[in-house]
């Protein structure tokens, strides 16, 4: 894989996604995501969340074709960059609003709120890359996307230790063919400790690897990564009530859709230090 095709797959990752969640957003999905998000900026009061999904998804299906065109060379990139700023920085600042937080763990993050809004972390690190590349360094790229990866495994892996993820995930674990059988093994709290684990042990093994640049810890850790972003999208067809509205456009489908970011953040470390790009 050269830079040409690093790009092309980035670009069919970002607008796959943008427009996935602009649908999911102007359909008035995840309504209780808007308020939390929009009531941070006190606009809740203002507009109704309908105005609301439909402003985030005229936003969002914008990224997606301007993402497109500039990777096309029809318009500069400045647009697509001004864009994913402020699809990203807007959720990004509630981490700061005290509803994201839990008083009674010591203000960890609240299970599905803190954890998708995180997730953005993981896009502006590929729109440097995609279109000012030769801006960075490519060690300054290999970390401005590893830093995103690290981040959502060790939180949401470490949140796997606490009996209410444990509780949270069993609908999704239980209902997966890759995964029902850790509860034949372990307990509830058990297996959520293996996946939790799973994702802090090869997030940190990550890190070494990109540290001493050694490409075979790289390789095996990067694997173990992706295969994480990869489940959580088996879940759009597993879970209860797959294929329906409730799945592919509420909550769950657009927590899992962010995890395509983080497959792209895969790909450009794996670009930059297992193979040599095209100049």
């Amino acid at each position: 894989m050269n830079i040409t095709h690093t790009n092309n797959a980035l670009t069919f990752l970002l607008t796959l996604s943008f427009a996935l969640l602009a649908v999911s957003f102007a359909l008035g999905a995840n309504p209780n995501a808007l308020s939390a998000t929009f009531s941070f900026y006190e606009l809740d009061t203002l507009l109704s969340n309908n105005t609301l999904g439909l402003l985030t998804g005229t936003a969002m299906i914008a990224l997606a074709v301007t993402t497109l065109a500039a990777h096309l060379k029809l318009i500069k990139p400045v647009p697509a960059l001004i864009l994913v700023l402020v699809v990203s920085m807007v959720p990004l600042l509630t981490l700061f609003a005290s509803n994201r937080w839990m008083a009674q763990l010591g203000g960890f993050p609240i299970i599905g709120s803190g954890q998708g809004i995180i997730k953005y972390f993981a896009v502006i690190p590929l729109y440097l890359f995609l279109f000012y590349k030769n801006k960075l360094t490519d060690k300054q790229h290999v970390l401005l996307n590893f830093i995103p990866v690290a981040m959502v495994l060790l939180w949401i892996g470490g949140m796997k230790f606490y009996e209410f993820e444990a509780k949270a995930i069993v609908g999704l674990v239980e209902t997966s063919p890759f995964m029902s059988w850790l509860y034949t093994v372990f307990s509830v709290q058990g297996a959520s400790n293996v996946i939790g684990g799973f994702d802090v042990l090869f997030a940190v093994l990550l890190g070494i690897g990109i540290l001493l640049n050694n490409k075979k810890l790289i390789i095996v850790s990067g694997l173990a990564c992706l295969s994480v972003f990869l489940m959580t999208q088996t879940f759009l067809i597993t879970a209860n009530g797959a294929f329906s509205s409730s799945t592919l456009l509420e909550r769950l489908g657009q927590f899992v859709i962010k995890d395509l970011w983080y497959v792209g953040n895969l790909i450009v470390i794996a670009t930059l230090m297992l193979l040599k790009p095209a100049k």
